[in-house]
């Protein structure tokens, strides 16, 4: 009986080694017995019973990711583009996971193309290509509803890409350039714009200040003038002032007035108009001068010599 036990002993051993089963983490086992779900393992050790238990799935709870092919999509002006999106989702239910669903990934990934056909086909061309976040928010918001009974929870789903027909792409190629003509039209008028609108307001302040310069040379012109005249006027003064205080007699200051004649006769006039008073002024001053013989330059007549007288004494 001894070996007979032994070798039981190492039968049962090996049979338990063998329906020992680790479940790594993040991942679940889901169990049946006898064909009917029994349970489902967390990450750790677990032994099932031979025949009787076995191992229905194995299910990793990491976030996934499914890339779908591009569709086919109708907007509603009736435009066709391909459209492919991908789907970020988890499996939290292992049971709901396995047993809600044939081929729970295909099953998602129809769900996907036909809720973008149902969520674009209510957009416009221009809507669709300028709308990517309403489309991802309202495409993730229906398809976690619809998964939940699979075990599946959808986190995140993007448009990947979005092609439109050649035609509309060469039309949209053509109105962007269009657009950037604009632009660049608009650019060049406000910058000759600017341009211009510098340039008047330089020429404005240069005439602006050629006119105060000429305004100021004016002054200062007229100014030089009347100073002239001023001290011209004053040496006049002080010169009569002077004659004034030295005590001159009334011939000076009648030589004084036929100087102002002469420099008035010293112009280009033609003809010179002299008051009364400075003719019988020269006229005093003639007679004044033959009576006196002042101011007289012409040369008296010599004298002649008359005979000598005889002298009785000598001349016989």
């Amino acid at each position: 009986m001894g070996p007979l036990l032994i070798i039981l002993f190492i039968i049962l051993f090996i049979i338990i080694c063998c329906n020992v089963r680790i479940v790594p983490q993040a991942t679940q086992y889901v169990i049946e017995s006898l064909g009917k779900y029994k349970a489902t393992w967390d990450a750790g050790i677990h032994v099932k019973i031979p025949i009787i238990e076995k191992i229905s799935k194995k299910i990793t709870l990491k976030e996934q990711v499914m890339d779908s092919p591009p569709q086919p999509v109708i907007t509603k002006d009736n435009v066709t583009m391909q459209i492919d999106t991908v789907v970020y989702f988890r499996i939290f239910d292992a049971r709901l996971y396995t047993y809600g669903v044939v081929n729970p990934i295909n099953a998602l990934e129809n769900l996907t193309a036909t809720t973008l056909r149902n969520i674009v086909g209510e957009m416009e061309l221009d809507g669709t290509l300028t709308s990517r976040d309403t489309i991802n928010s309202k495409m993730t918001s229906i398809l976690d509803e619809a998964t939940d009974k699979w075990g599946i929870k959808v986190t995140r789903v993007e448009l990947k890409n979005i092609i439109p027909p050649t035609e509309i792409q060469n039309a949209m190629e053509k109105q962007m350039k269009a657009e950037r003509d604009r632009r660049e039209t608009l650019l060049q008028a406000e910058g000759h714009k600017a341009a211009a609108i510098t340039r008047a307001e330089g020429d404005k302040q240069a005439m602006i200040l050629a006119a105060e310069g000429e305004r100021d040379a004016r002054i200062a012109k007229a100014e030089g003038e009347a100073k002239a005249i001023y001290l011209s006027k004053k040496a006049e003064a002080d010169g009569l002032a002077a004659l004034k205080e030295a005590g001159a007699d009334a011939a000076v200051l009648e030589l004084k007035k036929y100087e102002a004649l002469v420099n008035l006769a010293n112009g280009t006039a033609a003809k010179l108009i002299i008051p009364t008073d400075a003719v019988n002024a020269v006229t005093n001053n003639a007679i004044f001068t033959e009576t006196t013989g002042l101011g007289d330059n012409t040369k008296s007549a010599p004298k002649k010599k008359s005979a000598p007288k005889a002298d009785p004494c000598c001349d016989d």
